[in-house]
């Protein structure tokens, strides 16, 4: 059994789709720009993915095109390439869901951007690309206080953790909650926040020094779920209470033993299914277990509007430019080593936030 932090996003945007060309480098105004590309033309085990030159157009209304610097690594990057989600255009694609970098022109009616802007981004598929086209409305302009790779590694995971503690259940001094996959990239951004709004915070982890780790980043309390039954442990931190809340990115590993972690009332948050999905979910488990709620949130849900993804972003901003978060960037690979990349990730090899340099 592991556990990892399988997070999801759901967009209603069209991916970004790999064209193959020619090899060409130069830029010549009035062509279109000829790119490297992590490109998958079928679906399948890291290795279907190829380092490719594709051509990027001008952005159009509404559009700006940016130059990456930094692309943030997430599990559910995985979930694509493998065909568990399908990209929502078919393949050919690009993965990846973040990133951060420079914008080098605007489309007609962008206004709040201009060349030269740092930005970031959460949005459709197409990040594991040198420059891409990105709807506007996707992108915030960066503070100086944070750095392209902070930022690249933090987009996703960070306005993850603020929805979950700040939105889907509010945290606070009152409250003790489960988090699972606790040195997972959202885990180590979620155990710090939490405890700084004073709650109780248990995670659960797969090692002794995954277990450390979260540990130094807020958790109390760190049950390793290969040697110890996470319900129990739970029962007896709490003195056979629960906790108010779960938050379970895992899926079928931790299912229903999160059910009966929780206190009579309490809410599961089931935000990912890194170990499988959950089969034949049976909403009468939730009367039997204490009148339980549960929610299957996506962070598109809860930054789908400009006026949403700004202040997401921008509480996020705030905690990391004062310390209340600290992103550790733990691993770094360049973009063309993706393959590698993946591997290191389905196999358990990394911790926290992971970033690919094109």
């Amino acid at each position: 059994m592991t556990f990892s932090d399988g997070i999801e996003i759901i967009y209603g945007l069209a991916n970004f789709n790999c064209r193959k060309t020619k090899s060409v480098s130069a830029h010549h105004p009035g062509d279109k720009v000829m790119v490297q590309a992590i490109c998958v033309h079928e679906t399948g085990g890291p290795d279907v993915m190829r380092w490719e030159h594709i051509e990027v157009g001008e952005p159009g209304p509404g559009e700006a095109r940016i130059r990456h610097t930094a692309v943030g690594l997430n599990f559910i990057d995985t979930y694509f390439r493998s065909g568990l989600y399908p990209a929502p255009a078919g393949v050919p694609f690009s993965p990846g869901n973040e990133g951060a970098g420079v914008v080098q022109t605007v489309g007609e009616g962008v206004t709040h951007l201009n060349p030269g802007d740092r930005v970031a981004y959460v949005g459709p598929l197409g990040a594991y690309a040198q420059e891409r086209i990105v709807p506007a409305d996707r992108l915030v302009v960066l503070p100086d206080g944070i750095d392209d790779k902070t930022a690249a590694g933090m987009m996703l995971k960070g306005m993850t953790a603020q929805y979950l503690l700040r939105q889907t259940y509010s945290v606070g001094p009152d409250t003790t909650l489960l988090f699972h996959a606790a040195a997972g990239g959202v885990g180590l951004i979620a155990g710090q926040w939490a405890a700084h709004l004073g709650a109780t915070v248990i995670g659960t982890a797969g090692s002794e020094a995954k277990v450390e780790l979260a540990k130094a980043h807020g958790y109390q309390h760190v049950i390793n779920y290969r040697t110890e039954n996470f319900v129990d442990r739970v029962k007896d931190i709490t003195g056979g209470k629960g906790c108010d809340v779960v938050y379970d990115s895992v899926g079928k590993d931790t299912y229903p033993g999160s059910l009966d972690c929780l206190k009579p009332r309490g809410l599961w948050v089931t935000f990912g299914q890194s170990s499988g999905p959950i089969a034949d979910f049976n909403l009468a488990l939730l009367a039997q277990k204490g009148s339980l709620f549960a929610t299957r949130p996506t962070l598109f849900s809860y930054i789908a509007s400009r006026e949403a993804l700004e202040a997401t972003a921008g509480e996020l901003f705030d905690v990391v430019q004062k310390g209340i978060v600290k992103i550790g960037v733990n691993q770094e690979y360049r973009l063309a080593d993706a393959v590698q990349a993946h591997q290191d990730l389905e196999g358990r090899k990394t911790t926290g936030t992971t970033v690919l340099i094109p």
